[in-house]
């Protein structure tokens, strides 16, 4: 069954769930066979909160997808899509949420597993004794558990000490979060077109400026396996996604070329630092590139407070940015 017009087709037809249930759990797929039913068999472990699982395939080998289509059979309440080409993140993402219809939308990769059978439980708690809490972004742990993946520490440094903590933040992490729904279809969906890294902040900005809270929680938990095989590294074109996207998100909320100034400094050096200079200065070209017909909107006072209190106070002045943000070398570069 191909879902019309999102780019992608049912590989195992299933009956159509009429039920009402509590989450849908979605999980991106492009080989890592073992982790991907790992990650499967994790959200059906999920207890006390009812669930449907949505894995898209974008490019796995056929004999991958095959297998995988034969152990999802077994699962009621799985389903598995083959994109018609490799949509992103943010698009694999969007076709999955768009499909279900939980009141909240749980995203795992397929390298991480949860750490306990209530994660996605208590999560739906919090949603559900907060009404203006938007969406919630799970601890990222080692695949052991013993700590933080620093790799996936999307938030201001000065906040790793409070990892076990909870605390109001403007992201969160793509490896393990939870999205209301009626946030969703407030704030719309991914930008399909940043392709890879920054979409959850893209999201988050949205979702802030129609009052709705982001946070972190550091009791829910997922294990990151890290698996590199099929991860875009810093030297195979990251730093170019990673530079165009922030800035694109910059001019989005009209910010202009001079303001942004600084940060374009920024990154060229660090750039520079990494060796990945000609990536700087090409995701440059390319945000400038994609600024021509990008649709600006400003922020509203209340959404520079929220920003300033949960982002902007963390990262401290100038100097111990430009220390700990510029000149550090790039994670796990390789």
């Amino acid at each position: 069954m191909r879902i019309s017009n999102l780019g992608a087709q049912e590989f195992l037809s299933k009956a159509c769930d009429t039920t009402e249930y509590d989450a849908d759990i979605i999980i991106l797929c492009f080989n890592r066979l073992h982790h991907t039913l790992a990650a499967v068999k994790s959200a059906l472990s999920q207890r006390l909160v009812s669930v449907r699982i949505a894995i898209l395939d974008q490019g796995s080998s056929d004999t991958t997808l095959n297998t995988l289509r034969e152990e999802v059979r077994a699962y009621p309440t799985a389903r598995l899509f083959r994109a018609e080409h490799n949509l992103g993140v943010g698009g694999g993402r969007n076709f999955l949420s768009s499909i279900g219809k939980g009141r909240i939308i749980v995203a795992l990769d397929n390298d991480a597993v949860f750490a306990d059978e209530y994660v996605v439980h208590n999560a739906l708690k919090l949603f559900d004794e907060e009404a203006n809490l938007g969406a919630l972004g799970f601890h990222i742990l080692s695949r052991d558990g013993n700590q933080t993946d620093e790799l996936c520490w999307g938030y201001p440094s000065r906040l790793k000490s409070r990892c076990n903590e909870r605390f109001f933040t403007t992201t969160f992490v793509g490896a393990g979060h939870a999205i209301r729904r009626t946030t969703w279809n407030e704030a719309g969906e991914y930008d399909p077109s940043l392709f890879f890294t920054w979409e959850e902040y893209d999201f988050c900005l949205r979702a802030i400026a129609r009052n709705w809270d982001i946070s972190y929680d550091g009791s829910l938990c997922v294990y990151h396996d890290g698996a590199s095989e099929q991860r875009i590294r810093w030297s195979a074109g990251r730093q170019r996604f990673f530079v165009r996207n922030r800035l694109i998100i910059g001019r989005k909320w009209d910010r202009g070329w001079l303001s942004l100034l600084p940060r374009i400094i920024a990154y060229t050096i660090n750039g520079a630092i990494n060796r990945q200079f000609r990536s700087t200065i090409a995701g440059i070209f390319d945000a400038i590139e994609h600024d021509k017909n990008l649709p600006k909107q400003k922020m509203t006072p209340q959404m520079r407070n929220y920003l300033l209190r949960n982002e902007q106070q963390h990262r401290g002045s100038l100097y111990r940015r430009f220390k700990m943000e510029i000149l550090r070398p790039f994670p796990g570069r390789s």
